[in-house]
């Protein structure tokens, strides 16, 4: 007997059970079916499971509405506060910039710098658990106003103290918007997580080239106080569109408000033109939510500190190429930065150039790379794995940092800077795919937030190695690079979780997982009995 459901029915109760349900008797189905023993405490997998069962979960839910024409919205509106990115990228076009108009030492340049970056690490784990406490809408709507305001604030700094103070507060807002990619990936079906989560880096990778493009058009002619004006738009679309983001369901299930997520289920099922899962929605075990506590009980120690470290790395290992970048195309290549620093010595310690338009020209091209990087990343992360993608990418942006030992033209150079950003750009972008999926529903935005802000101090380091000390030794700065992300590929295999084909996991009291056991195994040519 196979129980239906007319579209447009999505609760039922004893009552109407009669008038909105239907039997249809199959014949020829075979009634005599082998028992199947499970273990004490195991999940019952869902091709085992009954059809007709009176619940279903959040999870189910998502399954069974699937990506539609509300998950490209959210993934639009998403993208816009991802697009923050260009926040990020006028770094290393302000810093020379202001080294020359401002005739700033080499240390008030690299702390320009620092403390964005000094603001992402100290607000990072505060909009986690302000996500988790609050809600993923509130957390990330907060944070993207608050980097809006003083994104155009900082464009009318008269003095260097008022902007070091101003991108200071930018930064504190910056590090509340990874929330979107947990408010963004707990709307995701399990074998869409991936690919959508990278895909929406395709706007970080837009921004940082819109940010390039907009710097060669408003740089000669008006200036860098508009330059950090209009690198506010992105962030403006996002503050007019944030009212139509709904509140994620499975933190409205987690903390009781089990009609605000049904009503947001509907909603999604409504837009995507899909039918709602029978029965009735089932609220998950209250648990106390954004506790640090959580991210350090026995399942989860291990993959807290590794993970931290790796989010360290590629921040540390990103930011400071992005730096390098530059001050590699105004060298030349490595040996010449060696030979220039020896006569820099003998020069003024305010000596400044300017960005070339061939600089900004390089500047694009390697900026462009973080869309190979993107496509690498998409075609490896479900065939690999999340674990060894990541550590893929560590191994590739070392060799590519020990090849610009050699003493390469600028063309070749310009390749090394290519392939390493687009593999460490991926590393980054496989780590926001992996750690919303490995913690639970109560600690995933903290989680995220910590590891977010783990980034955010190898981000607030970097400076000082790609700026100040390659200006003692671009060798050992080269190795220091190099040697961090050797680190971070160990790190990255010795996970204990690898989350490839795993749905998200909604209770801490569970084994990881478990909820999800058995679904989407089944391809659609088998058939279930």
């Amino acid at each position: 007997v196979v129980k239906f459901r007319r579209t447009g029915e999505s609760s039922r109760s004893d009552e109407d059970g009669i008038s909105g349900e239907h039997e249809v008797q199959i014949e020829g189905v075979r009634t005599e079916l082998e028992p199947v023993e499970l273990g004490d405490g195991a999940a019952v997998p869902k091709e085992f499971a009954n059809p007709t069962d009176d619940t279903f979960m959040v999870e189910d839910a998502v399954e069974a509405i699937g990506f539609g024409k509300f998950q490209w919205k959210l993934s639009v509106i998403t993208g816009l506060a991802w697009a923050n990115a260009m926040e990020m990228m006028i770094l290393s076009i302000l810093a020379p910039q202001l080294h020359c108009e401002w005739r700033l030492p080499s240390w008030q340049v690299a702390l320009l710098t620092s403390v964005v970056f000094v603001g992402m690490m100290s607000s990072s784990t505060l909009w986690g658990n302000i996500s988790d406490q609050y809600g993923r809408k509130t957390g990330l709507k907060i944070s993207v106003l608050w980097t809006l305001y003083y994104g155009i604030l900082s464009g009318f700094a008269p003095i260097y103290s008022w902007i070091l103070v101003l991108r200071g507060l930018v930064g504190f807002g910056i590090g509340g918007v990874p929330q979107s990619v947990t408010l963004y990936a707990e709307f995701l079906p399990m074998k869409a997580r991936a690919k959508c989560i990278l895909l929406i880096e395709v706007f970080w990778a837009l921004g940082t080239v819109f940010e390039v493009l907009l710097a060669v058009v408003v740089m000669p002619t008006l200036g860098w106080r508009w330059l950090l004006i209009l690198s506010a738009l992105p962030l403006l679309l996002f503050a007019g569109l944030c009212f139509w983001l709904p509140e994620s369901a499975r933190y409205d299930v987690l903390s009781g408000n089990q009609e605000k997520a049904l009503a947001t289920l509907k909603r999604i099922a409504m837009e995507n033109g899909a039918p709602m899962p029978l029965g009735k929605l089932v609220i998950s075990r209250q648990e106390d939510r954004g506790k640090m506590r959580d991210l350090f009980t026995p399942p989860f120690r291990w993959t807290t500190l590794l993970l931290w470290f790796i989010w360290f790395s590629n921040a540390f290992s990103y930011y400071g190429l992005v730096l390098l970048t530059t001050e590699l195309f105004q060298a030349g290549d490595v040996c010449s930065i060696s030979s220039r620093r020896q006569e820099v010595k003998a020069k003024c310690s305010l000596t400044c150039e300017y960005l070339t338009e061939e600089d900004y020209t390089d500047l694009l091209w390697t900026t462009l790379s973080e869309f190979p990087g993107v496509l690498v990343t998409l075609w490896i992360i479900d065939r690999i794995g999340r674990k060894k993608t990541m550590a893929l990418s560590f191994l590739v942006f070392s060799f590519c940092s020990l090849l610009l030992f050699l003493c390469v033209g600028r063309n070749v150079l310009t390749v090394l800077l290519f392939i390493a950003r687009a593999f460490i750009s991926g590393g980054f972008q496989a780590a926001y795919v992996y750690t919303p999926e490995v913690y639970p529903t109560a600690t995933r935005a903290l989680g995220l937030g910590t590891c977010s802000g783990m980034a955010r101090v190898g981000a607030l380091i970097t400076p000082f190695i790609a700026q100040v000390m390659l200006e003692s030794s671009v060798y050992l700065t080269l190795v220091v690079y190099s040697g961090c992300c050797l680190l971070a590929a160990l790190a990255s295999c010795f996970l204990p979780i690898e989350t490839k084909g795993r749905g998200l996991q909604e209770s801490s009291h569970k084994e990881w997982g478990q909820e999800m056991v058995g679904r989407g195994s089944h391809s659609p040519g088998e058939s279930q009995e």
